[in-house]
């Protein structure tokens, strides 16, 4: 087959790039001249050459081929969605603090992404290294910048996984600021140290969710992380905190609640009772769209594997 973009590209360092294709598909690919030959059973070179010749246009016009775009676009081929690998590689989720844009990696990303822009209201489900919270911090930044509100709030249960607040040391700010880091992280990624200046200037909020209750938050970006953590009460008086320009996302892990036992999730629930309503979206994310580190992908399909066929854990867990 012929390959009209750059072999050393294609191939990897140490041909790394092509071992992963190999893999994917159980095929051989070698050099044949100025193209590639690919030998295996007739399914597997088709998906071959689609994957190849979509990496092709991907090298063209700047995108690295690295690891965890070969083993993203190949797992797009091979469930059938070849055709989206271009848009969904090309969608720009943010630009962070260095000037790089941050592309989306999967088609549950992208649904996601797309869900955040028609909605008010966005309930995300996923596990972990989905991108849950960056991206909704991401897009929470794009509409600062655009104009589209006026502040960013950024919330999430201040719950206590085997570590009792009391007891860690300092005022009420120093004990909820662990809570809250990956929240720091992302926007440090996406602002540098300019997000500092916005929380001086009180348009960037960061607080414990029980700071929410008797507000009406208006030209917001409202964002609630770890949402698998609230409990039903809790998740209802956050959402009628919306007020007119604003949009909410909800996000969280229904396989890591740390509520006692026989409390149901808030997330849940609202998954169950708010779906079906307009301008309400509810996205759920799965283990082929985790883009952390590969053993992180595994890690999230076996557990996956493990709870199939087991029944809910006291109304907690969500198989959606």
């Amino acid at each position: 087959m012929e390959y009209a973009g750059d072999l050393s590209a294609l191939f990897g360092e140490l041909d790394e790039n092509v071992r992963l294709i190999e893999k994917a598909f159980g095929v051989s690919v070698l050099q044949d001249g100025d193209g590639l030959k690919v030998r295996g059973a007739q399914d597997a070179v088709d998906k071959t050459e689609k994957l190849v010749a979509v990496l092709g246009e991907l090298s063209a016009r700047g995108e690295e081929l690295n690891k965890q775009v070969i083993t993203h676009a190949a797992h797009l081929v091979e469930s059938g969605q070849a055709d989206r690998i271009g848009e969904i590689f090309g969608c720009v989720a943010a630009v962070n603090a260095h000037g790089k844009k941050l592309r989306i990696r999967s088609a549950g990303q992208l649904a996601y992404v797309e869900a955040i822009k028609r909605n008010t209201v966005v309930i995300a489900i996923g596990p972990a290294g989905t991108g849950k919270t960056f991206l909704a911090v991401a897009r929470a930044v794009s509409a600062f910048r655009a104009g589209e509100v006026q502040k960013i709030i950024l919330t999430r249960p201040a719950i206590e996984a085997g570590e009792k607040l009391g007891y860690l040391p300092g005022d009420l700010q120093m004990k909820v600021d662990p809570y809250l880091r990956p929240l720091y992280d992302a926007l440090e990624e996406l602002m540098g140290e300019s997000y500092l200046r916005l929380i001086e200037r009180g348009v960037l909020e960061i607080a414990p969710l029980a700071y929410m209750r008797g507000r009406t938050l208006k030209s917001s970006f409202v964002i609630l992380d770890e949402a698998q953590n609230t409990t039903p009460e809790q998740m209802k008086m956050f959402l009628t905190r919306l007020g007119e320009g604003s949009k909410m996302v909800v996000e969280g892990d229904v396989t890591q609640i740390d509520l006692p036992a026989g409390r149901k999730s808030g997330l849940t629930d609202a998954a169950q009772v708010l779906e079906g309503i307009d301008r309400i979206g509810v996205v759920r994310l799965h283990g082929t769209d985790v883009v952390r580190h590969e053993l992180v992908q595994k890690i999230v399909r076996a557990y996956e594997n493990a709870n199939k066929g087991e029944g809910t854990d006291n109304g907690q867990n969500d198989n959606g």
